[in-house]
């Protein structure tokens, strides 16, 4: 089987923004133009494609990311029936909700390249700046689209004033809007100087005239401001242009392409999706200046037999690599696991060898999406995006390659869930039932987790936030007809040190017959921030939260006692000092002991270790941490001391206030346990026209009064 688009005529993006930017109305257009469906689904009826779970039509906003493959022809294309003018897109609708930012993340190591939807009367919203950053970690190239223009308030020169001033300066309008508001008609093209309006039903027919007499002249002055930055992209352009030679409009295309591949350029379009003006032009932007994945360097790995760096190119012809980003249980074919593949092919019916796990496993079926329909495929090529039906032991993060040439590419990082809450089955029947729900969504969501209290034998969910678990709560109930009661939301607290500290151990017990006997000395101090790049000593044992420096000279603690020594200090470190949260940011140095020839053991060292790491513990200023959260309040002027006054007396810190339209917008920093159901309080205090976002931003050490009441809750 040979593949069906050519490399380059394949283009891997995401379409990301903040919650209510439109961002899956665009994705509906995009489906409707590229002819995969022939209505348009639109999210206030809950009919979209790419929203498909009941819930996220239920809600208006997206919860996962949907996979869609879809085929494009330039609009400036006379003949759009001939196949070799057409582009492969492989596109992934993300949620822009806070709650679900580890399907953005995911999604963004996978994808080549992301349209940024921005609603055109608010301009840049807290989870536009975190997707961007996100974006910026991953280094993919962006197009902007600032949509929404036909809204009332909407202004172009402000949404597009707050992507310099907070996102990147390195933005430049490609387009301007004809009209804004209600006389909101079209797009002026700065490159080809034409004015585009959309005609037909849904706007399928795109008009090209001229600019408007109105806007010629700011037609011209920003044109100019966009060639200068495009010729800076080269020498020899900049040349020529300096000495009064534009360059022809291909060569333009041609170094925009270049600029914004290399992150040096995020061209800015215009819109409404809703109106149905300006996506097929964003589209003509994916094909020419996304990158398709010959245009970026090889991926990079490591070669598990021998530690050394590894690369694959994008090509058919090398051996196989891939990197699953996504599971999901599909109520039709079972568990799906999306993966995206870098180099060489893989057919339906072979195995495939997971590096992770050192493993083999058969790939029964392989499909390509349409959001939540499925296309069948024999074989997947370099560059594409698909899912396989029926993989075990295969989870998010792992990389699937070929076994003659193994390869293990750089794990997704995900955040660490923030709220948790206790879950018990409604009845006896329930129980397993609940189980194997829970052992799922942990398996499709690495931001969910799941663990028992030790002490109550209660099982304990924990996530990025209330809407989180409520909706993975509503899932079980749906999908796996699991009735279940839940607590009320607690913070994930965490614990740690201030000082240093050292402490011994001795555990001896004699009870007739063989005893225990197990020795340690232990140095404590806090983790700081350590540099990735520092070289790791052979004998430590580094984490993100924690170092075990095995310090012991001479045998004095024989070398197989040593891994007991660290699980007793792991055990001890997950029950806390304090308050029973685990305690995080550690060093620890086991740097002396003794043992004896008959009564050591692996239990005594382990005991040993536990209760040395908690005396020392205790003698290194112990403190409680909390998450603190950073929030966007939007209220009218009229309600902004009240709002204020009351986040002061939160615990919360006010960071900014600044204007957006008519209303007032407050940043500041407050405690994830204040925030608890803050969403009703505001509206209430603001007659329902208040709105909020919050997202988790560090962890704080607890005031001295507050960790009181949270020592005293849990004893």
């Amino acid at each position: 089987m040979k593949r069906d688009y050519p490399l380059e005529k394949v283009r891997n993006f995401g379409i990301i923004a903040h919650i209510d930017a439109g961002k899956t109305t665009v994705s509906e257009r995009i489906l409707f133009y590229t002819g995969s469906q022939h209505k348009i689904g639109e999210v206030h009826e809950g009919e979209t494609t790419t929203d498909w779970m009941e819930q996220e039509r239920e809600r208006g906003i997206t919860i996962t990311a949907a996979a869609i493959t879809c085929f494009w022809t330039r609009t400036d294309e006379p003949d759009k029936s001939d196949k070799s003018k057409k582009f492969r897109f492989n596109i992934i609708d993300t949620p822009g909700h806070i709650d679900f930012t580890a399907e953005v993340q995911r999604s963004m190591r996978v994808l080549d390249g992301a349209i940024v939807v921005f609603d055109g009367v608010s301009g840049v919203e807290p989870q536009s700046e975190t997707n961007w950053r996100y974006a910026d970690d991953a280094n993919v190239p962006r197009l902007c689209f600032i949509n929404k223009l036909d809204r009332i308030g909407a202004s172009f020169e402000n949404s597009y004033k707050s992507i310099l001033d907070r996102l990147s300066p390195k933005a430049i309008r490609v387009q301007i809007p004809i009209g804004e508001e209600a006389n909101h008609e079209g797009v002026v093209d700065l490159l080809t100087m034409k004015g585009f309006t959309f005609s037909g039903n849904m706007g399928e027919e795109v008009i090209e005239g001229e600019v408007p007499e109105s806007l010629v002249a700011v037609a011209k002055k920003y044109r100019n401001e966009l060639i200068e930055r495009i010729v800076e992209q080269d020498e020899s352009a900049m040349n020529m242009y300096l000495e009064g030679t534009e360059p022809s409009l291909e060569e333009l295309k041609k170094l925009l392409r270049k600029g914004v591949i290399a992150n040096e350029i995020f061209p800015v379009y215009c819109g409404s999706a809703l109106k149905n003006k300006g996506v097929q032009l964003i589209l003509d932007g994916v094909v020419d200046y996304l990158p398709s994945p010959l245009d970026l360097p090889p991926i990079t790995g490591i070669n598990p037999k021998t530690d050394k760096p590894v690369e694959r190119h994008a090509s058919d012809d090398e051996p196989f690599t891939a990197l699953v980003f996504k599971l999901q249980t599909d109520p039709f074919v079972g568990a799906l696991t999306f993966f995206r593949v870098y180099s060489g092919t893989l057919s339906a019916g072979s195995y495939v060898y997971n590096s992770m796990t050192n493993s083999k496993e058969r790939i029964g079926r392989i499909v390509r999406l349409q959001a939540d329909k499925r296309e069948e495929v024999e074989q997947v090529f370099a560059g594409e995006i698909a899912a396989a039906v029926g993989l075990k032991d295969t989870k998010t993060s792992h990389t699937l390659c070929d076994e003659a040439n193994p390869i293990i590419l750089e794990e997704i990082v995900f955040p660490e869930p923030v709220v948790s809450v206790r879950i018990e089955p409604k009845t006896k029947a329930d129980q397993e039932k609940m189980g194997v729900a829970l052992r799922k969504l942990s398996d499709e969501d690495p931001t969910f987790r799941v663990s028992s209290d030790e002490e109550t034998g209660e099982t304990i969910i924990a996530g990025m936030g209330e809407l989180h678990l409520e909706i993975l709560i509503d899932r079980m109930k749906r999908e796996f007809n699991v009735v279940a009661d839940t607590g009320r939301p607690q913070v994930a607290y965490r614990e740690t040190i201030l000082s240093s500290s050292e402490a011994e151990h001795k555990y001896i017990k004699q009870t007739g017959g063989r005893g225990q006997y197990g020795h340690v000395k232990l140095k404590l101090k806090k983790l700081e921030q350590i540099d990735p790049e520092a070289k790791i000593p052979k004998n430590v044992k580094r984490e993100d939260h924690f170092e075990f420096i095995n310090n012991i000279k001479g045998g004095v603690i024989p070398q197989e006692f040593i891994p007991a020594v660290e699980k007793g200090i792991r055990e001890a470190m997950a029950r806390g000092i304090l308050a029973g949260y685990p305690v995080v940011d550690v060093s620890i140095d086991l740097y002396d002991g003794s043992f004896h020839d008959v009564d050591s053991s692996e239990i005594a060292f382990k005991i040993a270790a536990s209760l040395a790491f908690q005396e020392a513990a205790k003698k290194a200023k112990p403190v409680i941490l909390e998450p603190i959260m950073k929030i966007e309040v939007i209220i009218p002027e009229q309600f902004m001391g009240d709002i204020t006054g009351n986040i002061s007396g939160k615990r919360g810190a006010i960071e900014s206030m600044e204007e957006r339209g008519i209303n007032k917008v407050v940043h500041a920093k407050v405690p994830l346990s204040e925030m608890f159901g803050y969403t009703t309080t505001l509206r209430s205090m603001t007659e329902g026209r208040g709105s909020m976002t919050m997202e988790f931003d560090h962890y704080d050490v607890v005031p001295q009064n507050v960790a009181t009441d949270i020592i005293s809750s849990r004893e």
